[in-house]
């Protein structure tokens, strides 16, 4: 989908209604971004919000994190005013909330992808912590937790119908080739230029690792949000998924994946490194004892 001027007005308009609490933590009011996204009654985007705290909690967050419940004072007239529910929302229950909400909407829709990589980015690269870390450091990180995603992935493309490993294989290959602009594992090794042995998640830098690690758990998202069933239906929403992150890096200006620089070194590479100079440092805080 193209940046037109409605999608980008849709993005400035939630820009626009962000706000800050007393210690400078931004948040969303949820009675402003109902209309924002087309939901005129409070009923209706209330069964939304309570879909997005279920998947906060799936994902293993911290629902009281990312939602909390409020009251907000609206006029009834003459002056009187009286007490509504209202939840306070992080930009990750927000994210939750579009991504739970009517896809008919356009703003919606629009609302999924101005959100399919800012949320992973913020989290990632937003983070005084993540941005500290030396790239290999970045990639051993996001690499551990793509191999955490991916068990989940696993379990939710098993529960669809995908069983047996070359099921699985098949599965995995059509999320490569929706992010990868048609190529598949192979072609990625090849492309490469590893070793048979050689995995391609352990030869990627932390960029292509972190769009890797958005495929992963948009994909698992989906297949359980959308209670995908058969191995054809969830082969179809992850090749959908990768081709929706790839069109996203494309309308953010960024680097295909396939495009990106191939590291020297392989993630078991970094790790064991990493371990062997802190046994050489503990070593040497031993002797200074």
């Amino acid at each position: 989908m193209a940046n037109t001027p409605s999608t980008n007005t849709h993005h400035e308009s939630f820009e626009g209604i962000r706000r800050e609490d007393e210690h400078g933590s931004e948040f969303w009011s949820a009675r402003e971004l109902a209309p924002l996204l087309e939901y005129h009654k409070w009923q209706n985007f209330s069964q939304v919000i309570n879909k997005a705290r279920h998947a906060c909690e799936q994902s293993g967050n911290e629902i009281s994190d990312h939602f909390a419940d409020v009251s907000k004072m609206v006029s009834i007239g003459s002056g009187a005013q009286r007490p509504v529910p209202d939840v306070h929302l992080s930009r990750y229950a927000c994210y939750l909330i579009v991504q739970n909400g009517d896809p008919t909407k356009p703003v919606i829709a629009n609302g999924q992808t101005y959100f399919a990589i800012q949320t992973r980015r913020q989290e990632l690269e937003d983070s005084e912590q993540f941005t500290a870390l030396s790239e290999d450091e970045k990639r051993l990180a996001i690499r551990k937790e793509l191999i955490a995603h991916n068990k989940y992935l696993a379990a939710a493309a098993q529960d669809a119908g995908v069983e047996t490993p070359l099921d699985y294989a098949i599965f995995q290959d059509h999320g490569y080739k929706g992010l990868y602009g048609g190529l598949g594992a192979k072609d990625i090794h090849a492309r490469k230029g590893l070793k048979k042995s050689h995995k391609i998640l352990d030869y990627m830098g932390s960029t292509e690792l972190a769009a890797n690690l958005f495929r992963a758990t948009q994909a698992e998202e989906k297949l359980r949000r959308d209670n995908i069933q058969g191995k054809q239906n969830a082969n179809k929403t992850h090749f959908e998924v990768g081709q929706k992150v790839r069109q996203t890096i494309g309308e953010l200006g960024g680097t295909m994946p396939e495009n990106l620089p191939t590291p020297d070194k392989s993630v078991k590479q970094v790790e064991n490194a990493q371990k062997k100079l802190g046994k050489q440092q503990n070593d040497d805080t031993d002797q200074h004892e």
